[in-house]
């Protein structure tokens, strides 16, 4: 797909006064038409399956005097042979928002709210570190942390406007996402329900989200997930009975995609994922992509075009520039079929 330039007007930089008031873009062999998201279970047919991220959106970003510290996730059991570590990405704060902070040093100690102090152990990538917290970063952050907000959005909101209807805090998988699975923001409960009584299917993943800093796109790192027993047996009947599998979000494909197996079925299955989806690897258990509006030379694009196609995708793209589509998690959202 081609280069683009994102204008900042089309940044949505606050949430929508209801949840599913925003656009929705579909792109299909058919063409490329426009809707708005309370059309979904129109567009979709009966037998088709939804498949969702259960992730609830942790508050994961600690505000110091001048920095933030945005916790994006633990690291592997064993990984460095540190089991309590966790990637954490150091901003500046500047006039209300953050911006990449290029310092920092190994053994270098930060003293945090609550009395907690964060330790940089070593740098991991060109953004994150490895580093290590004196107490449990997850009860830490929902007593200290506040919700990741980046400069295009102009001030703060609660945590409650970051989860989903499908976010469920008590999953097994202890944790969160860092940052909102924001595909499934715009549904509400009325419109599950619609989207049941008119024959579609939903199961549900979880899958655990890190950071995506918007000024500095890297390949996914390994992320928790869990592909539940109920949900692959009905992603194959599906499948089998001539349905199509759409995953809400990329989280979602990355999911599935780890756990089909190589008879092409996809097979009960959870821990660590390092499995990046591109147009080489192909998908073999989607068959379509509900998601957001991703940023120019995101990694998040090859996956698209995996699914939908360069043309189609090109064209979608084009079509969301030129009618003012809006960008990132409070945005709108395109469906992508093959």
């Amino acid at each position: 797909m081609r280069e683009f330039t994102l204008p900042p007007a089309l940044e949505a930089s606050e949430p929508p006064a209801r949840r599913d008031d925003v656009r929705l873009l579909a792109g299909t062999p058919d063409g490329v038409t426009h809707h708005r998201f309370t059309a979904l279970p129109e567009l979709l047919r009966p037998g088709d399956l939804l498949v969702v991220n259960t992730s609830a959106t942790l508050p994961a970003a600690v505000r110091l005097d001048r920095l933030a510290l945005h916790f994006s996730g633990p690291l592997p059991p064993g990984s460095d042979g540190a089991e309590d570590a966790w990637l954490v990405e150091l901003r500046l704060r500047e006039a209300g928002a953050t911006v990449p902070y290029p310092g920092g040093r190994c053994g270098e100690w930060f003293p945090l709210p609550g009395g907690a102090t964060l330790t940089l152990l070593e740098r991991q990538t060109p953004r994150l570190w490895r580093a290590r917290l004196d107490t449990d970063v997850v009860p830490y952050l929902r007593r200290h942390g506040v919700p990741i907000r980046y400069g295009y959005v102009g001030h703060d909101w609660p945590l409650s406007a970051y989860q989903t209807v499908f976010g469920t805090p008590e999953s097994d998988l202890e944790g969160g996402s860092a940052e909102m699975p924001s595909a499934g923001r715009p549904f509400t409960y009325e419109l599950v329900t619609r989207l049941v009584a008119r024959g579609v299917h939903l199961a549900p993943i979880t899958l655990h989200t890190g950071v995506a800093s918007p000024e500095k796109d890297e390949p996914p790192y390994p992320e928790r997930y869990d592909v539940p027993a109920a949900t692959a047996r009905l992603v194959d009947h599906v499948r089998w009975e001539g349905g199509r599998v759409i995953a809400v979000g990329t989280t979602v494909v990355r999911a599935l995609e780890t756990a089909v197996s190589d008879d092409g079925f996809v097979r009960p299955s959870r821990g660590w994922t390092s499995h990046v989806v591109t147009p080489e690897v192909g998908v073999r258990a989607v068959d379509g992509l509900l998601t957001g509006l991703h940023e120019p030379r995101s990694s998040h694009l090859r996956m698209l075009t995996a699914i939908a196609g360069d043309e189609l995708l090109e064209r979608v793209y084009e079509e969301a520039l030129a009618r003012e589509y809006k960008w990132h998690e409070f945005g709108d959202v395109t469906l992508l079929l093959r």
